[in-house]
């Protein structure tokens, strides 16, 4: 039983990968060739927003934009410690704090309240200006824009979209992708969107903003390659991830739906045994992970390894207490919510091709064990 069945998706569309990795090698453009501006195009359409820009991870769609908006040492920004490093690595790079807000007991997603109490608390401080919030979009679901989107512009602060896992979620009718003035994603293999290595996206409906990306991601050049007006970075995406993210992305919604279909039945079978994920009325999860909570995971991970059922925890160690930001000063007990989740959550296989008789095999076991 695989946790995330790739095969299954290149099964159906292996011919058009393979034909147009074979137009790559035709054409010869291997660096910012033209399926990049399809894909973008392609893109931007889907999620709403007036302009994409194809780069070449989602780190780099994350740090692309605090370079645009020159987020530096003295800066405060103000993210998640339930979600991967890279959302506030990014942060850390440019020698800004990042700092830790709690989430959401529900959905695991930045506490709007929290938020605020923590804008206030750095502002009282003096020591910090406040500059920014990015939020993440955890295990597929859109955080709580509206809310954290009032917050900015009543305190002044940008807001930068995490969608690495968001990206084919909905909020309120629109897209992830287009809930903040610029959002981040990711096409690492194991994302709803996947390319078969690193590439990321940056969507924003700002004419300026584009542009900054656009030199940003190319070593900061001007009218060219030898005119370099502000530092930048190698963010390109390759043109073969694009070529390869183009037929895949043609079945990208219909497998939104089938992860719907998954998700459902885990919920209605998994009721009662484990905690199961909430998702808000207005939302739609893009199920990049299914992740479920008991106070005895290892046990049950253990079982489930036992039966061949694979499982991983996202994430096991919430950032704020991870060596790579202890400069920050936070202990335990500083994010109790992040915390306990982090202690009790682990994920289950969650891919649209995952059939009825292996959830039911799923099912049972974690009955079994989790008793």
């Amino acid at each position: 039983m695989q946790f995330i069945d790739l095969k299954a998706q290149q099964d159906r569309i292996r011919d058009k990968i393979e034909a147009n990795i074979r137009k790559v090698l035709d054409h010869g453009q291997y660096v910012m060739g033209p399926e990049i501006k399809e894909l973008e195009q392609r893109l931007a359409d889907y999620a709403g927003t007036r302009h994409a820009i194809g780069v070449s991870s989602g780190t780099d769609a994350l740090l692309m934009p605090l370079m645009a908006w020159d987020v530096k040492p003295g800066d405060a920004v103000f993210t998640v410690a339930f979600t991967f490093i890279a959302t506030a690595e990014v942060v850390q790079i440019l020698g800004a704090t990042p700092v830790f807000v709690d989430i959401d007991p529900e959905t695991y997603n930045m506490d709007p309240i929290k938020l605020e109490e923590a804008i206030l608390r750095v502002k009282s401080e003096g020591k910090l200006n406040p500059k920014l919030i990015i939020p993440v979009d955890l295990f597929g679901q859109p955080a709580d824009y509206d809310e954290i989107n009032a917050i900015a512009e009543k305190h002044g602060l940008l807001v930068l979209e995490d969608a690495a896992q968001g990206f084919g979620g909905v909020y309120k009718g629109k897209k992830a992708g287009s809930l903040a003035p610029v959002a981040a994603t990711s096409f690492f293999p194991a994302k709803p969107l996947g390319a078969y290595g690193d590439g990321g996206m940056c969507f924003t409906d700002d004419d300026e903003m584009i542009g900054l990306l656009d030199s940003i991601r190319v070593h900061g050049q001007g009218s060219d390659k030898y005119n370099n007006v502000r530092i930048g970075i190698n963010g390109r995406i390759d043109t073969l991830m694009a070529a390869i993210l183009l037929p895949k992305f043609e079945i990208f919604q219909e497998e939104i739906e089938l992860r719907q279909v998954v998700a459902n039945r885990y919920s209605d079978q998994l009721k009662g045994l484990v905690k199961t994920p909430f998702v808000k009325d207005h939302n739609v999860s893009a199920w990049a992970q299914y992740s479920i909570l008991h106070s005895e995971r290892s046990k049950v991970m253990e079982g489930l390894k036992q039966e061949g059922i694979p499982t991983a925890i996202y994430y096991p160690k919430p950032l704020h207490l991870q060596d790579a930001f202890s400069n920050l000063g936070y202990g335990k007990g500083d994010l109790p919510v992040s915390e306990r989740i982090a202690a009790e959550v682990f994920s289950i296989p969650m891919h649209p091709y995952l059939s009825k008789d292996d959830q039911d095999q799923i099912v049972e076991a974690i009955a079994k064990y989790a008793k």
